[in-house]
C-alpha cells in the first residue's frame, strides 16, 4: 500500500522540515519513501509544497492529480492551490491563519481567507481546521506550526506510522533546546 501526502504553505512555515521528518520516520520504520520539493521561493515568502510518497513500489516522487491522501496545508490559499491533487474523500489538515500574498499587499487588496476555507468546506473531503495562531500561543512559541500540523496529520491516521515515531526522529533533526516545544506542538490538540 502507499500513502501519498503533499505539504503546501509559503516559505517560512517549516514545510522543509516537515517532510524530512515524514520521510525519515518512514526510513526509521523501513517504509521506501520518495520526496520532491518546490522551495526556490522559500526566502521570499512564495509558494512551497512538497510531494512525499510512502509504501512499497515507488517509481517516482510526484504523482498525478486526484491521488493524494492527504493535503497538509500551512495557508489558506495554498490549499485551495494544491487541492486538485488530493482524491474524493482525502484528508485535508489546513492552517486557518492566512498570509497575505505580496501582491495583494501592493493592490490594497483584503485577504482574510474565509473564501478559501468556505470553498474547503465544500469539498468531498475530510477536513480539519486549525487555527495555528492560537496553537502556537498555547505552546509558547510563534515557531510550532509545522509540529502542531505534523501532530494533527499523524493523529487523522492517515500517515503510515505514531506520535512516537516522528517525536523519536524530531529529536534527531532538531536542536535539543527545540525538543521540548516540538514535542509539546507534536501532541496539541485541537
Amino acid at each position: 500500500m502507499q500513502t501519498n501526502i503533499l505539504i503546501c504553505g509559503v516559505g517560512g512555515q517549516g514545510i522543509v522540515l516537515t517532510s524530512k521528518l515524514i520521510a525519515a520516520a518512514a526510513m526509521a520504520s523501513g517504509m521506501p519513501v520518495m520526496s520532491a520539493e518546490t522551495i526556490g521561493m522559500a526566502q521570499k515568502g512564495g509558494s512551497v509544497f512538497s510531494f512525499l510518497r510512502v509504501g512499497e513500489g515507488l517509481h517516482c516522487p510526484m504523482f498525478a492529480q486526484g491521488c493524494a491522501d492527504i493535503l497538509i496545508a500551512f495557508e489558506p490559499a495554498e490549499a485551495v492551490r494544491m487541492l486538485p491533487y488530493l482524491k474524493k474523500g482525502g484528508r485535508i489538515i489546513v492552517n486557518t491563519h492566512p498570509i497575505m500574498p505580496v501582491t495583494a499587499t501592493l493592490k490594497g487588496s483584503d485577504y482574510t481567507g474565509r473564501e478559501m476555507l468556505g470553498y474547503l468546506a465544500e469539498q468531498n473531503a475530510e477536513l480539519t481546521l486549525i487555527d495555528g495562531e492560537k496553537a502556537c500561543a498555547d505552546i509558547g512559541s510563534p515557531r510550532a506550526l509545522n509540529m502542531v500540523m505534523l501532530g494533527q496529520a499523524v493523529q487523522s491516521g492517515v500517515l503510515p506510522f505514531d506520535l512516537a515515531e516522528i517525536e523519536d526522529v524530531m529529536k534527531k533533526t532538531v536542536k535539543p533546546q527545540f525538543v521540548d516545544m516540538n514535542s509539546k506542538a507534536l501532541r496539541y490538540t485541537v
